[in-house]
């Protein structure tokens, strides 16, 4: 409870009218310019480089969230515009997890993506509170009132996060519920339950708090796998890899930018994650044993930022260094390099 609560004064600092401000912005100008113009697509979506150039509701929320902490206005409300109006074609007020340019009509799949929706929702929050901006304090506000209403399961005594409105519930399959811990944005949570108080955000992270923990308990490496079922004692859900692997491996890296420092959370992503040169591992849950090593510095940054918090050891030079390579990594550096600058600069 005191690490939640840490997390929620973390937020509510991020809210805070001084922020109006942004001479001092978390990600550079120069980072940001590298960032939008491998990335930003004119017409104000994210490309995923990596996947076949799609956009998606996650990097839409994550270009949201940089643009604000670049100071970026004119970039933030072209990612908005095309989020709004290519994206946000469910009738819940949500946003259609996938557009794809090479498709016909670009949305094949309608289907949401929760921890995209969060996202989304956090940056229009952020930017609405800074910039001085209802509508879009209005847009964010709606979208927290969504989730709460479609997205949030609950489950025995826990509230759950959906991955998305369809397929997961405990009704949608033989092993549901299933969830992806690490759609749990936790810094974004405590914003929700300011946008909508009627919902039960508090029980929804401590909840994330309490399955994270327990999906480290699955396998002998303690990192927890992508995907969760929940059906009985947690496991690794049917028809997904036995991996600890590209979505678990920003839960550290959200868990420091909410604000909890908790050592029995974050010690197995310090000693387990990287190996002895620092790469991330993709883990074989069931073994322990390394499937792939991820060497790009938007990986590295994570496992050596939770050395830096915990153990007081500065980022080598290189991590500091931004040079776009795939969107993802890229992303996750400079939301590393952001916490960094703003809540521990002696990594730095």
């Amino acid at each position: 409870m005191q690490a939640f609560l840490v997390a929620f004064a973390l937020a509510a600092s991020l809210l805070a009218p001084a922020r109006a401000s942004l001479a001092a912005a978390a990600i550079t100008s120069q980072e940001w310019s590298l960032y939008k113009d491998k990335f930003l697509d004119p017409a104000g979506r994210i490309v995923d480089n990596a996947n076949g150039g799609i956009s998606h509701s996650e990097g839409q929320g994550y270009g949201l969230l940089l643009s604000y902490l670049a100071g970026n206005r004119g970039d933030f409300d072209r990612i908005w515009a095309f989020t709004r109006t290519e994206m946000m074609v469910r009738d819940d007020g949500l946003a259609a997890w996938k557009w794809d340019p090479a498709a016909k009509p670009h949305i094949s799949d309608t289907n949401n993506a929760s921890d995209g929706d969060l996202l989304i929702a956090y940056g229009l929050a952020l930017a609405g509170e800074a910039w001085h901006r209802p509508d879009l304090t209005q847009a964010a506000t709606g979208m927290a009132m969504a989730l709460a209403a479609g997205s949030l399961e609950k489950v025995g005594d826990l509230v759950l996060l959906k991955p998305g409105n369809s397929g997961f519930a405990a009704g949608d399959r033989p092993d549901g519920p299933v969830v992806n811990p690490s759609y749990w944005v936790f810094e974004a949570l405590p914003v929700m339950a300011e946008l909508a108080p009627d919902g039960p955000w508090n029980e929804l992270a401590a909840n994330g708090r309490t399955l994270l923990a327990s999906s480290m308990k699955i396998g002998p490496s303690e990192l927890p796998p992508d995907w969760v079922s929940l059906k009985a004692q947690p496991a690794v859900a049917d028809g997904f890899p036995q991996e600890f692997s590209y979505n678990a491996l920003r839960i550290p890296l959200y868990l420091l930018r909410a604000g909890i420092h908790d050592r029995d959370l974050l010690a197995p992503f310090l000693s387990q994650m990287p190996d002895d040169q620092g790469r991330v591992r993709i883990v074989d849950i069931a073994t322990g044993q390394t499937r792939q090593l991820l060497a790009d510095s938007g990986y590295r940054i994570i496992p050596a930022l939770v050395s830096c918090v915990i153990e007081s050891k500065p980022l080598a030079g290189d991590l500091k260094a931004f040079q776009p390579t795939d969107y993802y990594p890229s992303t996750l550096q400079l939301l590393a390099l952001a916490y960094a600058r703003r809540h521990h600069p002696e990594c730095l």
